[in-house]
C-alpha cells in the first residue's frame, strides 16, 4: 500500500494562492484528514494528488513514484466526491463493477471483489436497486464501493458525507473508516467538519489560506493546539488578551482586562509580553456563590442553552464573557439566568500564546 509525499506544492489562480508550498507526508495505511474552512485549499490539494489538477510548483509522490505527469487513471487512486456521483441508469451492481469492467478485468475476479465489497457495506441485498431507489447513505456507500473496486490502494474522499443528515453522517463515517482499515488502505479525507475530523482521523492537517498551520493526532490538536486558529476552529475556546505580570515557580501570572489575574503554566514568556489565554468551555468549573483560590473569578450567568446532551452557559465576568459547558446529567437545574457564580480554571487547562502580530480577530478569522 502506498504512502504519499507532497513537496512544496503551490497552486495559483491569478492572484489567489490556493496552495502555498504545502509539504506533508501521509504514511502507508494512515487515515489523514485535511481540515479547514471553505476556500482554504484542502480540496485543491486532494485534486492535485488525484491528478485532476496540475500544481504550478512542487512534486507529488505516490509510493516511491513521482506522479507529476501521470494521468489520474494510472495513479492507483479511488476518488469519492462530495456530491454523490452514480450512473442513474445502472443498478448498484453495475455501478460498483463499472471500473473492473471497463478495464476488462477477469469476470470471476470482478464478481468476487464486488460481492465482497457489497457484503462489507451491507448492500448485497440491494444490488439490483437503482440510485433513485436508495437512501442518501446507501448511495454514498455505493460510491465508496465503486471507488474501492477499482483496485485503488489510495482512497481520496472529498467531503463525502456533507450532503447527508447528521445521524446518517455519523453512522456512515465510522463504517467507511472501518472498511478502509480492514482493507489496509491509505486514505486522505477532506472536510470542514471538526467533529468528523476528530472521530475518523489518525492524523489531522489543519489548513488556512492555502497553508498548513499544524498537524497532529486529534487528541493532541484538541488539548494542546500550537496555534490560536486551531484552538478556535477545532472545537470551541474562550480567549482573553493580557500581559505577563510575573513569572514564578513555573507559573506565569497574566493580567487580563480589569482586575482579573490568571496563573498559567509557564511557556517561556517574559514579563511585559502581550499574550492570549485560551481555555476550552468544558475545562471551566462553576460553583454557586463566591469562592476564593487560584484562578477563581466571580461572575453572573447571562444565558443558558440546553443542547440535550450538554448545557452551555454564558457568564459575564468583570470585562470578559466566558462560555462554560457541562454534561446535561451534571446540571440538575442548579443554575438559572442571573445567578452569581464563581468560575475556576486550573493552570494546566489554560493555553498561552504570543499575541498575534495581525491582531486576535484576524488570527481567528476563517478567511
Amino acid at each position: 500500500m502506498p504512502d504519499v509525499r507532497l513537496l512544496e506544492i503551490t497552486k495559483r489562480y491569478g492572484d489567489v494562492v490556493a496552495a502555498d508550498r504545502v509539504t506533508i507526508e501521509i504514511r502507508d495505511r494512515e487515515y489523514v484528514t485535511f481540515l479547514g474552512p471553505s476556500g482554504c485549499g484542502k480540496t485543491t490539494i486532494l485534486k492535485i494528488v488525484a491528478g485532476i489538477l496540475r500544481q504550478d510548483e512542487g512534486d507529488v509522490y505516490i509510493g516511491n513514484r513521482l506522479v507529476n505527469d501521470v494521468p489520474t487513471e494510472d495513479r492507483g487512486v479511488g476518488y469519492v466526491f462530495q456530491n454523490i456521483v452514480l450512473f442513474p441508469h445502472m443498478n448498484v451492481w453495475d455501478n460498483v463493477t463499472y471500473g473492473p469492467r471497463v478495464r476488462a478485468w477477469d469476470l470471476s475476479k470482478t464478481r468476487k471483489l464486488a460481492q465482497e465489497m457489497l457484503e462489507m457495506v451491507r448492500l448485497n441485498v440491494r444490488s439490483n436497486a437503482h440510485p433513485q431507489e436508495l437512501s442518501g447513505g446507501m448511495q454514498q456507500k455505493t460510491a465508496v464501493s465503486r471507488a474501492l473496486t477499482s483496485g485503488a490502494d489510495l482512497l481520496l474522499l472529498d467531503e463525502p458525507f456533507a450532503s447527508l443528515d447528521a445521524h446518517v453522517r455519523r453512522e456512515l463515517r465510522q463504517e467507511v473508516r472501518r472498511l478502509i482499515k480492514d482493507l489496509g488502505l491509505t486514505a486522505i479525507h477532506v472536510t470542514h467538519d471538526q467533529e468528523e475530523a476528530m472521530t475518523i482521523s489518525d492524523r489531522i492537517v489543519v489548513m488556512k489560506k492555502g497553508r498548513v498551520l499544524e498537524e497532529g493526532k486529534p487528541r493532541e490538536l484538541y488539548l494542546k493546539p500550537a496555534t490560536i486558529f486551531t484552538a478556535n476552529f477545532l472545537g470551541e475556546a474562550n480567549f482573553m488578551e493580557g500581559k505577563i505580570a510575573n513569572v514564578h515557580g513555573g507559573l506565569s501570572e497574566v493580567e487580563v482586562a480589569g482586575n482579573l489575574t490568571m496563573k498559567v503554566q509557564n511557556a517561556s514568556f517574559g514579563v511585559g509580553e502581550s499574550v492570549v489565554l485560551a481555555v476550552r468551555p468544558e475545562f471551566v468549573s462553576v460553583e454557586k456563590g463566591e469562592r476564593h483560590g487560584v484562578n477563581t473569578v466571580l461572575g453572573r450567568i447571562t444565558e443558558i442553552e440546553s443542547m440535550g446532551w450538554q448545557v452551555r452557559r454564558e457568564i459575564r465576568l468583570d470585562n470578559e464573557n466566558m462560555v462554560v459547558s457541562t454534561a446535561a446529567s451534571d446540571e440538575a437545574g442548579r443554575f438559572s439566568t442571573g445567578s452569581r457564580v464563581t468560575i475556576k480554571i486550573t493552570p494546566e487547562n489554560l493555553l498561552l500564546y504570543s499575541y498575534p502580530k495581525e491582531g486576535l480577530r484576524a488570527a481567528l478569522a476563517l478567511e
